[in-house]
């Protein structure tokens, strides 16, 4: 993000009208910045070292040799400075839960309230993943819990990781356990060290699959 505060964004979606769309209403906010538009997977990754956008909006059903999943893969491999949010229009959770796997931050369907991008735009250039919980719930529903991993998580972890499934903020966070706010980023690095993942959606996605944290647990 610049100095300015104001957050460079690009669209990467085969749809024209969708994009100009897309690109009208974003830049009607003076934080977001619109730096450039891809029709192709192959554009947006060739052309990434270039235009070095804070957040990346994704169609994850692109067209051609690579789609939004691959993409979101080599975006993050040549710009990890790059948050990547997804969009798409069908009701596809396995592809949604890969392009998570595959690093992406957030995920928003075409269907929702523009100002769902926004939030989610602007949650991911401060490294903060914004999950509708009723969409969320639907992916971790699908998810296995067979294999019960044993994390060597302390006590605190597991509460800060239980707060990050519930799809609050480090600042949320922070204010439900009375502490500083870096003293949450501290624990969500070491959640995310221990765990081997690369962002507090994966450590959510995680804690589900593998049984650390029950859907009974969190407010769907």
């Amino acid at each position: 993000m610049s100095e300015s505060g104001v957050i460079r964004v690009i669209l990467v979606d085969d749809h024209h009208v969708v994009r100009r769309g897309l690109r009208s209403f974003l830049e009607s906010f003076s934080d977001i910045q619109v730096v450039e538009e891809a029709a192709t997977g192959e554009d947006a990754v060739s052309h990434i070292e270039q235009w070095l956008p804070d957040v990346a909006v994704v169609d994850l059903m692109l067209p051609g040799g690579i789609d939004g999943i691959e993409v979101t893969r080599q975006l993050r491999a040549i710009s990890p400075h790059t948050q990547i949010v997804m969009l798409t229009a069908q009701q596809d959770n396995s592809r949604v839960l890969a392009a998570l796997r595959a690093g992406a931050l957030g995920y928003v369907r075409k269907a929702d309230a523009p100002e769902a991008l926004l939030n989610a735009i602007r949650g991911a250039a401060h490294g903060q993943s914004v999950l509708d919980p009723s969409i969320a719930g639907e992916i971790f529903k699908e998810l296995s819990d067979d294999s019960k991993a044993k994390a060597a998580l302390t006590e605190r972890e597991m509460d800060v990781l239980r707060l990050l499934t519930n799809g609050q903020t480090n600042r949320e966070i922070a204010e439900t356990l009375v502490v500083g706010e870096e003293t949450v980023k501290t624990h969500v690095g070491n959640i995310l060290s221990k765990l081997h993942l690369v962002h507090g959606t994966q450590a959510a996605l995680y804690a589900l699959k593998k049984g650390l944290i029950s859907l009974d647990d969190i407010n769907l």
